[in-house]
């Protein structure tokens, strides 16, 4: 069942939303060669209750972290571990915070020092393919509009789209319907309404979409070793309008001129 917000409902997730973008862009100045995502799991725990705020992720069905890690090949739902970032990689970061009893996600990928032309390709490209599928979530037209706007944008760069994962409602709990795919057709699904409250976030590969799930039950990577990317933002329907509540400005005010 999809449950829409009140306008009330959705001012308190537009609270919980710029808790997590400050999140991340304070986990903007630790990202460097030589740091462990243990450590960026610490700091982003910290942060999130020194600022009245729920680490969501932590323990939910088990998992360990804070933070979900995502270096290189890993899609989504990596471990914090003793890792220790090394220059060329690029890290996704994608966290859930509850504040108030309303959920905020958000995702981006960094650059660790330099990375090469072909990776800034593919976050690019990922990170555009966000806003074609936020540009599609229109009142009216339908979930599948916004899958295939993103599909296609990101196919026709000669990325693939992971397929088992998806977009997916959000308020009270962190995960609500629908469903949002990164694929599919047009003029299908659900019907965009005011009051729904959405997470939109492609997880684009460079090679092939085919995924591989280890051994921990979690970490999801690409079944080629080639890198992936993901990138998120939580949106809401108001008024006839689609609003972005999360914001990439914490994160890049950080990186500046550096990436994308």
């Amino acid at each position: 069942m999809i449950y829409l917000k009140t306008p009330e409902e959705i001012e308190q997730m537009r609270k919980a939303c710029d808790l997590v973008s400050r999140t991340l862009g304070e986990l903007s100045k630790w990202i460097s060669p030589g740091v462990t995502t243990h450590k960026l799991d610490t700091i982003a725990r910290e942060f999130i209750l020194d600022n009245g705020g729920r680490p969501a992720c932590l323990g939910y069905q088990g998992f360990p972290g804070t933070l979900c890690i995502e270096v290189n090949e890993t899609v989504v739902h990596g471990f914090p571990s003793t890792y220790t970032l090394r220059e060329g990689d690029i890290l996704g970061i994608d966290t859930v915070v509850e504040l108030d009893g309303y959920n905020g996600d958000m995702c981006y990928t960094f650059p660790v020092g330099e990375i090469s032309p072909e990776k800034m390709a593919l976050c690019r490209t990922t990170k555009e393919s966000l806003y074609v599928g936020i540009e599609a979530c229109v009142p009216g037209k339908r979930i599948g509009d916004i899958s295939n706007a993103v599909q296609t944008y990101c196919e026709k760069r000669g990325y693939s789209i992971v397929r088992e994962m998806c977009g997916h409602g959000i308020g009270k709990r962190m995960h609500e319907d629908p469903e949002i795919p990164n694929y599919g057709r047009r003029g299908i699904g659900p019907i965009i309404k005011d009051g729904m409250c959405l997470c939109i976030e492609p997880m684009v590969n460079m090679g092939s979409r085919n995924i591989v799930i280890e051994r921990d039950g979690w970490t999801c990577r690409t079944r080629d070793r080639q890198p992936s990317a993901h990138y998120e933002h939580t949106l809401a329907i108001v008024d006839g309008h689609t609003e972005i509540l999360t914001t990439f400005d914490y994160v890049e005010e950080v990186l500046q001129d550096k990436f994308i």
